[in-house]
């Protein structure tokens, strides 16, 4: 029996997130990106990207920063590739997957997928100049 469920809240999203990094940090592609070159302090990011997505999945705007600007940041001292943005893209679609079920996950994947493409695209210029 199925027992994933829609994602309905912000707790449902936290524990998306929560799963999606624990495989992100341990991934041999990614990992080192965010336990070595940029290591991340986890109590002040996980509320952040919880943020960003309850924005987009449940449209309540509680996301203020600018998530490009810190990727840009990033990409001066560390390229970021093609490889990085879809290894990132199958971890999350895999965690999305493993978790839930319904019309959010298909909307988190599509803007995980626009995302990951603007991003590459912008940081691509970046890197050409």
């Amino acid at each position: 029996m199925d027992t994933r469920k829609e994602i309905e809240t912000r707790t449902d999203i936290e524990i998306f997130i929560k799963a999606f990094y624990k495989k992100v940090i341990i991934d041999p592609i990614i990992g080192n990106i965010f336990t070595e070159i940029f290591p991340i302090n986890w109590e002040h990011h996980i509320p952040l990207i919880s943020d960003f997505w309850e924005t987009i999945l449940l449209d309540n705007p509680v996301y203020k920063n600018n998530a490009m600007g810190v990727h840009f940041e990033m990409n001066k001292i560390f390229p970021l590739q093609k490889i990085h943005f879809d290894v990132w893209l199958h971890l999350f679609n895999e965690t999305l997957d493993e978790l839930f079920v319904g019309e959010k996950v298909m909307l988190a994947k599509k803007r995980a997928l626009g995302i990951a493409q603007v991003m590459l695209l912008k940081m691509d210029e970046q890197n050409s100049k």
